[in-house]
């Protein structure tokens, strides 16, 4: 095994750590491309049409990008495994680029379906790679802080990748976004060479397989893993009930992006202090409170009618969501074992992709077969009950972490 060395190892306290040592690194890259992401994802409802999309089929091309994180969590880890962090990032940014270009050059409905699709699969290793690559260079002490940080980067880039991208349209047309996103995936590919690489790839050794390791560790995935599909879940019904619920009281469109630019901002305000109730006071203080501002949230979204209204259970969910800001991966890194850490976090990363595919699949189901009030009030006693198990299992890790 070859290292170039390596500052937290994944254990300890160091108190020369200092994260600016690390940030253009470690974050730089997910702020460009989540930027790139962020500027074109409002738009692929607009391109897909432009190309002769129904409603339906625009829907769907949208639908591919999380189908997509889904498709590849797994093979991410084994990839992981075979190549390390440094090279996978690298690959991850290029594939991004090439499949931003070709939705760009192509006019065909079909082959957009597939760029998003290959997107979503480049996207799903890059945050895997990401996330094995923070484990190694953070030390304990500070992990969640890290953990943190990297949500929080990608929501500024997804914060700003809209806000740019809406200038670009207003200049040169909906395909400049395109043309973002293909540069940022470039820049992100090139900043991720100068990383270090700590050397986690065995040379001539063939690494475990993602099952064996999955079924020696299913255990912790079917209790915290479960737990993570809860937390997932809950994060991802908002992005479907709620414009749902705001156009249903007659919000403008105009006025829904603006809460939703609110409440972005109120998730970023609150990521290093969420890092930092992480780090010093446990998992669980925090877990807890991304699903109960959920099921709060929702139960209260009923007896709202008004663009104030819906405003303040944004907000009450946003307090929540940015307190969480990497607790999944903080959970993931703390669960992971030594040997076998790639393969564990692809599963890792499904249990996530599972609940944040699951909760906009729950809002629409129903949504299907009862009123529209129905569902907030639906979906947030679920959050309640699923809180229950969130704090039991989160709270267990906390005392097996603290022994």
């Amino acid at each position: 095994m070859t290292s170039t060395g390596n500052p937290g190892d994944g254990s300890g306290d160091d108190p020369g750590f200092r994260f600016r040592d690390i940030a253009v690194v470690a974050y730089l890259p997910s702020v460009v491309s989540s930027v790139g992401h962020g500027a074109v994802m409002p738009v692929l409802v607009i391109h897909a049409g432009d190309l002769g999309a129904t409603t339906a089929v625009a829907a769907f091309v949208v639908a591919l990008l999380g189908i997509g994180q889904l498709t590849n969590s797994l093979p991410s880890g084994a990839l992981v495994a075979r190549l390390g962090e440094r090279r996978t990032l690298v690959i991850a940014g290029l594939v991004d680029a090439v499949a931003m270009l070709v939705a760009l050059l192509v006019p065909s409905v079909w082959v957009l379906c597939l760029c998003v699709f290959v997107s979503g699969m480049s996207w799903t290793a890059f945050l895997q790679a990401r996330q094995g690559f923070l484990i190694d260079a953070v030390p304990i002490s500070h992990r969640a802080r890290a953990m943190a940080l990297l949500g929080g980067s990608m929501r500024l880039g997804a914060l700003v990748g809209p806000l740019l991208g809406a200038l670009l349209i207003h200049l040169f047309g909906v395909r400049s976004v395109f043309v973002l996103a293909v540069c940022a995936a470039l820049a992100s590919a090139l900043i991720v060479t100068r990383m270090p690489d700590f050397g986690r790839v065995t040379r001539g050794v063939a690494p475990l397989s993602v099952r064996s390791v999955l079924w020696e560790h299913r255990r912790t995935l079917l209790t915290l893993g479960v737990a993570v599909i809860i937390i997932g879940a809950s994060r991802s019904v908002r992005t479907g009930l709620l414009p749902l619920w705001a156009d249903h009281v007659h919000i403008s469109a105009a006025v829904v992006s603006l809460l939703f630019a609110v409440a972005a901002t109120i998730d970023i305000a609150l990521t290093l202090p969420g890092g930092w109730l992480l780090d010093t006071r446990g998992r669980q203080v925090v877990a807890v409170p991304v699903v109960l501002a959920v099921g709060v949230g929702c139960l209260l979204l009923p007896l709202t009618d008004s663009a104030l209204g819906v405003g303040l259970v944004m907000a009450i969910i946003a307090v929540g969501n940015g307190l969480g800001s990497g607790i999944v991966m903080t959970l993931g890194a703390d669960a992971a074992p030594r040997e076998g850490r790639a393969q564990f976090l692809g599963g890792w990363r499904l249990c996530g992709d599972i609940g944040n595919t699951g909760g906009p699949l729950l809002v629409s189901g129903v949504a299907a077969i009862a009123p529209l009030a129905a569902a907030p009030v639906v979906i947030g006693a679920l959050a309640l009950l699923g809180a229950i198990w969130v704090g039991h299992w989160t709270g267990r890790a906390d005392r097996k972490r603290r022994g």
